[in-house]
C-alpha cells in the first residue's frame, strides 16, 4: 500500500476527514498553485500513539479538556523537564496547551492509520522505543551514545530544531512560514530556526550534498503539496518528544493541504521496512497566525557538550567493575 493510498483510505474512514473538506479550494497564487503562504502555528498536546487509557481518536470537548489536564500533569513530572523550570512551565500550562483540533475534532493522538493508533514497529524497534521513553522519563539511562561528540544528535547541538521532517513535536510554540515560487517552496520553522528550500522536481540530488534536514523534492497532487525527503542524518534516527524512528535509510512523505481559510492539514509517514512492518499515517492541523516568525537562539547544547561527555567519563570511572574484569 502506497502513502497516497493511505490518504484516500483515511478520507473514507475518518469522520470530518479530507473528503469532508473537498468543497474547499484554496485561493491560487500567481503561479496558479494552491496558496499555502503565510505563518501557521501549533501549540497543543498530542501524543504520537494511542495510550492504553485512551483508545479513542476523538473526544467531546469536556472529555478532551480532562485528558489534556492529565497530559499536562504527567509532563510536569518528567525528569528531563524538572531540570529546567521555565521549560516545564511552558509545556504544562493548561491555558497554553490543550488537545489538537483537526477539522473541528479534538484529537488524542497523531497516528490515524492503523486504526488502533499504534505505529507498526518491528519487535526490536518497539523494545528500543520503550527503553528510550523510559530513559527520557526517568533520566536513569542515557538514551543516546556518550562516547564522543560525533554520536550526539544534531538537535542537542542546535544544528537542527523542530523543523526536521517529519515535524512531530507540537507542544512548544513552533510556527512555520511557507513561501512559494513557481520552482520551489520554502518552509521556515521558527524553533531552530530550520530553513528548507524545496525544489519542485522528479528526482533527488546527490545525497552527499544533503543537509541535516535531508534532501527534499516537492510536487502537487491537486490541492495538496507533497514533499518527499531522503538522506536524513543517521545520528538523528531517534527523535524525542514524542519518540519516533527516522533512520538514514528512510523516506519521509509530508502532505500539506489547506482545508479552510485558517486551517492547514499536515499529514506524514515514514517509509522504512527495517523499522516499520506496514504503512501508517499520522496527522494534525496548523492554524494561521498574524504573528511573524521571530528570532530563535539556541546554543545550550554547544556550551554544555564538554560537560555531558565529562559527566559520562566520570560515571564510567565510578561504576563498579564488571564481572570477569
Amino acid at each position: 500500500m502506497t502513502p497516497r493510498a493511505l490518504i484516500l483510505i483515511a478520507a473514507a474512514l475518518l469522520i470530518g476527514g479530507p473528503a469532508a473538506a473537498a468543497d474547499y479550494h484554496a485561493p491560487r497564487n500567481a503561479a496558479g498553485q494552491p496558496d499555502l503562504q503565510g505563518v501557521w502555528n501549533t501549540h497543543f498536546f498530542l501524543p504520537m500513539e494511542a495510550r492504553p487509557d485512551m483508545p479513542s481518536l476523538t473526544l467531546p470537548e469536556a472529555e478532551a479538556t480532562a485528558f489534556a489536564r492529565k497530559l499536562n500533569a504527567e509532563a510536569g513530572k518528567l525528569a528531563i523537564f524538572a531540570q529546567d523550570p521555565e521549560v516545564a512551565e511552558i509545556r504544562t500550562d493548561p491555558s497554553r496547551s490543550g488537545l489538537a483540533i483537526v477539522r473541528g475534532q479534538r484529537r488524542t493522538r497523531q497516528v490515524v492509520l492503523p486504526a488502533d493508533g499504534m505505529l507498526p514497529l518491528t519487535r526490536g524497534a518497539r523494545g528500543q522505543m520503550r527503553f528510550i521513553e523510559n530513559a527520557l522519563r526517568t533520566q536513569t539511562e542515557p538514551p543516546f551514545p556518550l562516547d564522543g561528540p560525533e554520536q550526539r544528535p544534531n538537535w542537542e547541538r542546535c544544528v537542527v530544531g523542530w523543523g526536521q521532517p517529519p515535524v512531530v513535536s507540537v507542544s512548544d510554540i513552533n510556527p512555520r512560514q511557507i513561501v512559494q515560487t513557481r520552482d520551489a517552496v520554502v518552509i521556515l520553522s521558527e524553533y531552530g530556526p530550520d530553513l528548507r528550500i524545496i525544489p519542485f522536481a522528479d528526482t533527488h540530488g546527490p545525497l552527499l550534498q544533503a543537509t541535516a534536514l535531508g534532501d527534499a523534492i516537492a510536487h502537487w497532487e491537486g490541492e495538496t503539496l507533497v514533499v518527499e525527503t531522503i538522506g536524513l542524518p543517521a545520528k538523528d534516527a531517534i527523535r524525542p518528544f514524542p519518540t519516533l524512528f527516522v533512520p538514514a535509510t528512510a523516506k519521509v512523505i509530508e502532505r500539506y493541504t489547506r482545508v479552510s481559510e485558517k486551517e492547514l492539514l499536515y499529514q506524514y509517514t515514514v517509509v522504512d521496512p527495517t523499522i516499520y512492518t506496514a504503512p501508517w499515517l499520522a496527522e494534525y492541523s496548523l492554524y494561521r497566525t498574524p504573528q511573524p516568525i521571530l528570532e530563535f537562539a539556541c546554543h545550550e547544547g554547544n556550551y554544555s557538550l564538554p560537560n555531558i561527555l565529562a559527566g559520562a567519563r566520570r560515571l564510567e570511572q565510578d561504576a563498579p567493575p564488571r564481572p570477569g574484569r
